[in-house]
């Protein structure tokens, strides 16, 4: 059996994300002690919709 069927299509991974389907956003919050806190806020990439690769045909 041969998996030549699978290879008919290219995925394009996407540029916003790098391929990863999400991105991550580095914040600063003051805590009510008045120090800050360091996080990352991880979110779904809007362009590819979180799928790691464009649709074929957008750009």
């Amino acid at each position: 059996m041969s998996d030549d069927a699978t290879m008919g299509f290219k995925r394009t991974p996407c540029p916003d994300c790098h391929g990863t389907g999400e991105l991550r956003i580095d914040s600063e919050n003051i805590n009510e002690d008045f120090e800050v806190e360091k996080q990352v806020v991880i979110t779904e990439c809007p362009r590819c919709l979180g799928l790691a690769f464009l649709p074929q045909g957008a750009s």
